[in-house]
């Protein structure tokens, strides 16, 4: 499994690897039944302390997005489609809210919001655009 994680971050290596994981369990990346590497083994790949990935997972497993197997290791769980974007919409919300409070309070309209939103979607299809061109 690739992950992309950086101690130079202002986000813990523990919510790095939760984050990652999650986005591709969200996206489809990993399926359900998919094996995920044991704990010993993506500490070791990714030069990090077991502690910091069985909290990782344990978090996941909370969240339902996988479980685990004694003995067997951890897998993805069954989510529908629905119950995915449900989630992925829950952690939007999740994220933006608190930015959009204070961008309101900063004096901003619910009008500059939404553009600031649309403008950064125009901005990643043109990105996205370029990305096949090459």
């Amino acid at each position: 499994m690739l992950l992309n994680l950086t101690d130079l971050s202002d986000e813990p290596l523990q919510s790095q690897i939760i984050r990652q994981i999650r986005a591709k369990i969200l996206a489809g990346e990993l399926s359900a039944g998919d094996a995920l590497p044991s704990i010993r083994r993506l500490a070791r790949e990714q030069h990090i302390s077991v502690i910091t990935v069985q909290r990782a997972y344990e978090s996941l497993e909370r969240e339902g997005l996988i479980y685990s197997r004694r003995g067997k290791g951890f897998f993805v769980s069954k989510i529908s489609d629905k119950e995915k974007k449900k989630m992925a919409r829950e952690r939007m919300r999740e994220n933006l809210e608190p930015q959009i409070t204070i961008s309101l309070a900063e004096g901003l309209s619910e009008h500059d919001v939404t553009e600031v939103i649309n403008l950064i979607l125009e901005e990643r299809k043109t990105i996205k655009k370029q990305r096949r061109k090459s």
